[in-house]
């Protein structure tokens, strides 16, 4: 790897960490160590894994070196720990957290620019990998911070909103998709992470998927006609209903699209419509084309907002990257000829028990790490995700 590449990876780390900092910057020690829901770990929790797994794969595999505090690593395993119990962890709090956060980074930066990266008994540093995945891991926990910041009473967007965009304008509500033989997953070149690979071809029957992600207004009606439970975060309003994230009341924009949801709601809600969920290859195909420069991404609107006119995928869907993950009908399996790497413990150990897909990445998403092959899963019954709807229909 040339200097400039290594200079640019120094670069990502730092942005990556400025923004993680950035939406605790506000926070008291006591906040970042409360535990506002049990299906949530407390923000120290995870700043301490995002600064442990860096240092496991960055500092001890790329480097060779003894880590800082060998005890840590039991802590900060997300596969031991419930989410549940990690507050009751000795785990780093206060100053000492900081401060071991800091080191582990200096360490990296040690490590990044003495690597040698092309060296073939770690094939995990060759094109960088290891330095794009701990990059995405600390972005990926960006986004399940924020789960728990919508808890937080008077937490405040450390980002400026942008304006809203133009509404999406008149159309089809359903956009019709060629059946036929497609491609799906990741192509060989650049960063993906193993259960996006490897690329191969499916069968599909002619299908439709609707040309917008399910709305606040007609997943209201959905609620009114049906007794369905609302999405979290829904406080009642007389007849309406208000965003009650950040323990405030606000106005919900009725053509936004609808935000967690859980797979329940999600497939009662498209059985209601006459319609069903996607697969997931029925949604990766249906999303080609789409990209995410157009996408509601990166935390820059805290929140959903209507589609842009602009935001098309190839067969004319809109927003199928951003706003919300959207959930399919399709459970995490390997692809054929998968194979794990760098360690089973990333997807290989959730394939085949019952975690619905999720695809397209939310608001809340990193837009660097967002791309129309991956993949995303969680318990059916997860409504603190970021998750919408999207209907489809055979043809």
């Amino acid at each position: 790897m040339q200097a400039t590449d290594r200079t640019e990876i120094a670069d990502r780390l730092a942005e990556a960490r400025m923004r993680t900092l950035l939406l605790v910057e506000q926070l008291s020690d006591e906040q970042l160590n409360t535990v506002y829901s049990p299906l949530l770990s407390p923000l120290a929790w995870d700043l301490g894994h995002i600064a442990n797994f860096e240092e496991l794969w960055l500092v001890q595999r790329a480097g060779g070196r003894e880590p800082l505090r060998g005890d840590l690593g039991r802590l900060y395993d997300a596969i031991e720990n419930p989410r549940a119990g990690r507050n009751e962890l000795p785990i780093l709090r206060g100053e000492e957290l900081r401060g071991y956060m800091s080191e582990v980074r200096e360490r990296t930066l040690d490590v990044l620019d003495d690597a040698d990266l092309d060296d073939p008994s770690v094939p995990e540093l060759r094109d960088g990998f290891l330095y794009e995945m701990l990059i995405a891991h600390e972005h990926q926990h960006n986004e399940t911070m924020l789960q728990l910041l919508q808890m937080v009473p008077a937490y405040r967007p450390p980002l400026e909103s942008p304006p809203p965009a133009a509404p999406p304008g008149d159309g089809p509500e359903a956009v019709a998709v060629d059946g036929g033989t497609h491609e799906i997953g990741a192509r060989p070149d650049g960063f993906a992470y193993d259960n996006e690979r490897p690329r191969h071809a499916v069968e599909l029957e002619p299908f439709r998927i609707d040309r917008l992600p399910a709305t606040n207004a007609s997943f209201a009606a959905f609620v009114a006609e049906t007794g369905s439970d609302p999405p979290l975060f829904w406080v009642r309003d007389g007849d309406g209903w208000l965003d009650g994230r950040f323990g405030r009341r606000a106005e919900l924009d009725p053509e936004a699209p609808v935000v967690h949801v859980d797979h329940a709601q999600a497939s009662a809600y498209a059985a209601w419509a006459g319609k069903r969920l996607p697969t997931e290859a029925e949604w990766e195909v249906a999303a080609a084309g789409s990209d995410p420069a157009r996408a509601n991404l990166d935390h820059a609107a805290f929140g959903t907002r209507r589609p842009a006119p602009g935001d098309a995928s190839a067969c004319g869907a809109l927003a199928m990257l951003g706003d919300v993950w959207e959930w399919t009908d399709s459970e995490l399996r390997g692809y054929p000829g998968f194979e794990a790497f760098p360690y089973r413990e990333y997807s290989e150990v959730f394939f085949g028990r019952g975690y619905p897909i999720l695809r397209g990445g939310s608001w809340a998403t990193r837009r660097n790490v967002t791309r129309v092959s991956f993949r995303n899963w969680d318990l059916p019954e997860r409504r603190q995700i970021f998750a919408g709807i999207r209907c489809a229909e055979d043809a």
